[in-house]
């Protein structure tokens, strides 16, 4: 798969004379052609409804978006949750699925009408202490512990996630007892959510999630009474990052849900529930871009190539040593004849975009856009150093340029300090 950014040299130029890089920018026609798909990927399942997890990209203007294809938000902090709320979702538009919650969260989701997601036992008596009762629509996360795995290959099977090593969820046995506490309590509607691996590239995943979630769905129905009436497939469909990498089939995917579905919900009188997903970076990585201009050219053991951004910036290379493919704009056909480490400013050696990356020959002042950063680049980004977060562009469907957050000023980063 060729890797192609959705902007040139040329628009790239133009719009830094107005905000210099480094900035992120989003393709609004992508973001809703994404949506879209999910939408149609899943039609068949009346009621479905993407939540998109807020923290990939909590940017108004593209929750707005997404709100005018049809998502809702999934939120994990009180923030996320005045975000949204000012963004004009209400109601059941908005999952709050958090963990270790502090009370003053768990109350202004109940003020909005949020369906509050538990990630454990205990926040049973704590989330009635807190608001005074137990919402009637409730749901819970489950763990299921152990390794999640997935295919048979050559090597045996391919692991894709450990949940018994995450802190989130319950027990499938906490489940059941929790399903009965919560029904005593005044719920009348359950939903049920479970997040078993990040950024997987098999159509396969949703699918065997999905076969997990509704044989336990089948299960706590038949044995505590309760109404099941969603059920949430959360997160970890995943985009190709590599270049060499297959992307996900979203129908597809949908398509075995489907199946699964059809096999295990509909012949026990479930096919009423409605499905339910939050979908971060599948929604967004592949529609943003940081841009940044090459400054500094190192020449020692290795070749260097410095840019005006740093992981303040985009911290996942830093911190997962994960891959982001990088274009010269300008040099897309050039043949990728030289080998740099293209790396930022901060006092860490871990700062570097990418290592012994294949590139077209890079001069000062080139631009590079950095792919697929459109969820989870932002919105990682910190102050170390004393570096100040970018602006966030978007690039209209009419093909004009917008600031959708303008970049941080040192007078915002000393705001909050006591002289």
């Amino acid at each position: 798969m060729e890797k192609i950014p959705f902007v040139t040299k040329e628009q790239m130029e133009q719009a830094s004379r107005t905000f210099p890089t480094p900035f992120h920018i989003y393709d609004e026609k992508g973001i809703r052609r994404t949506a879209r798909a999910l939408n149609e990927a899943f039609s068949w399942n009346r009621g479905f409804k993407e939540y998109f997890a807020v923290k990939a990209t909590p940017n108004p203007t593209i929750l707005k978006i997404l709100r005018e294809e049809g998502c809702g938000v999934d939120c994990s902090s009180l923030t996320e949750l005045m975000m949204s709320d000012r963004c004009g979702f209400c109601n059941s538009e908005i999952m709050f699925s958090s963990n270790e919650t502090p009370a003053e969260e768990f109350a202004l989701a109940n003020k909005l009408g949020a369906i509050i997601n538990l990630d454990d036992i205990t926040h049973i008596d704590f989330l009635e202490r807190t608001i005074g009762s137990i919402p009637p629509t409730i749901s819970c996360r489950f763990n299921p512990g152990g390794m999640f795995q997935l295919g048979k290959g050559k090597e045996g099977f391919q692991v894709m996630g450990n949940p018994g090593d995450a802190k989130y969820g319950m027990t499938r046995e906490q489940l059941f007892e929790a399903f009965t506490l919560l029904q005593k309590k005044g719920a009348r509607d359950f939903g049920l959510h479970a997040f078993l691996a990040s950024n997987t590239l098999s159509n396969d995943y949703y699918p065997e999630l999905a076969g997990i979630l509704f044989g336990l769905a089948v299960d706590l129905h038949r044995k505590t009474g309760a109404h099941i009436s969603f059920i949430n497939l959360s997160g970890g469909v995943g985009v190709a990052y590599r270049p060499d990498q297959p992307e996900n089939d979203i129908y597809a995917i949908g398509q075995g849900v489907k199946k699964k579905f059809e096999e295990i919900l509909q012949p026990a009188g479930m096919g009423d529930v409605r499905l339910c997903t939050e979908l971060g970076r599948f929604m967004l990585a592949p529609n943003g871009l940081l841009i940044t201009r090459a400054i500094h050219e190192k020449h020692i053991y290795k070749e260097y190539i410095g840019v005006d951004a740093c992981a303040a910036n985009l911290m996942r290379p830093a911190i997962y040593g994960a891959y982001h493919h990088i274009t010269v704009l300008g040099k897309e056909h050039a043949p990728a004849d030289h080998v740099y480490d293209v790396v930022g400013s901060l006092c860490e050696n871990s700062d570097k975009f990418a290592v012994d990356r294949p590139l077209p020959a890079i001069e000062m002042g080139d631009l590079l856009a950095i792919h697929d950063t459109g969820a989870h680049g932002f919105s990682m980004g910190y102050n170390y150093n004393g570096r100040l977060r970018s602006a966030e562009l978007l690039l209209c469907e009419d093909g004009s340029l917008r600031q959708i957050r303008r970049a941080e000023t040192p007078d915002d980063y000393f705001a909050t300090l006591v002289w």
